[in-house]
């Protein structure tokens, strides 16, 4: 395959991917911020701060409010992980390569940018957020369904896995950091029933709060970190999107799973290893801030050399 070809396929779900994770970010807030009567701005910047956009934020807003942030992580075009920008991102990818994609999977994504771009175009958005949110979360699980049922399973879409299942593993670490940054306002909510109910916002908002209640019935702190990071078999959990991802890799260059041969593949191996053979209590321990943000470090070496191996003009020669 053209690297040409397997960058813009490996692109355009990533970028998809990335905006239905924005809207899940904003979800967790929304949901919180109704139970947090007293939550101001101060709840909102720390949402932009876990996404990574903060300095490019305070260039163009200053203020963090409710209805900057959420123009600013939605529809702003300056910032290139906005939703709409993802979605700018994603059609163009496709566009470029429409004949490597089913017309089903180039319609959808038209579809999905026109729906977003018609919202951020209309009046009185703040009127309907969270219809709005799960329109887009919908959208985002709708390409995945739509791309595994007409695109044949060969490198293109093992391409495609591989940037959903790398981005997927670095937004569900940022879901929960969010948790970290937002949810708790102040100590004494520590194992209260309010703090319950914030974790199983944050459970929803991932889309695990039925799976996690039939694994573990009560909601413990431990057990969320536990699903949502190392669960094997839940489909949003980080192992299991490295996991994914590891096998797609090795599928792509028809090595031995058990070893590498490149260092795409060094590097997203030790990292799932690593993923395997440790536990919730390890992570909470080492603090579940300071482990995210070594793992979103890691994962983005796994992207570059990635980038490196399979995309660029040496790769392609």
């Amino acid at each position: 395959m053209l690297s040409r070809v397997a960058d813009s396929i490996y692109w355009t779900s990533r970028y998809i991917e990335r905006a239905e994770a924005v809207a899940r970010f904003i979800a967790v807030n929304l949901n919180i911020s109704m139970d947090l009567s007293t939550a101001g701005n101060q709840q909102w910047m720390p949402l932009v701060t876990t996404t990574g956009d903060d300095e490019k934020f305070s260039e163009i807003y200053g203020e963090a409010s409710k209805r900057n942030v959420i123009e600013f992580l939605t529809f702003d075009r300056n910032n290139p992980n906005s939703i709409l920008s993802c979605l700018i991102n994603a059609r163009e990818n496709a566009r470029s390569i429409r004949e490597r994609i089913s017309a089903e999977m180039w319609e959808h994504i038209n579809r999905f940018y026109l729906m977003v771009k018609d919202v951020g175009d209309a009046e009185g958005i703040l009127d309907d957020l969270p219809d709005f949110y799960e329109a887009v979360r919908n959208s985002g699980q709708q390409f995945v369904g739509v791309t595994d049922a007409t695109m044949t399973h060969g490198e293109g879409w093992h391409f495609c896995q591989l940037g959903r299942f790398l981005e997927r593993a670095d937004k569900m670490s940022r879901i929960l950091d969010v948790k970290y940054y937002i949810l708790l306002p102040s100590p004494q909510h520590v194992g209260s029933a309010f703090d319950d109910l914030q974790w199983a916002a944050l459970l929803r908002s991932a889309s695990a709060y039925e799976m996690y209640r039939q694994r573990f019935g009560r909601i413990v702190p431990q057990n969320v970190v536990d699903f949502l990071m190392l669960d094997k078999e839940f489909p949003r959990a980080v192992l299991h999107c490295l996991t994914r991802a590891n096998e797609s890799l090795h599928a792509i260059t028809g090595s031995d799973i058990e070893g590498f041969t490149n260092l795409p593949e060094q590097r997203l191996g030790q990292l799932r290893a690593e993923f395997a053979f440790t536990s919730a209590s390890d992570i909470i321990a080492r603090g579940l801030h300071e482990f995210i943000d070594d793992f979103q470090k890691r994962l983005n070496l796994v992207g570059e050399s990635i980038g490196t191996t399979f995309f660029s003009l040496q790769a392609a020669a």
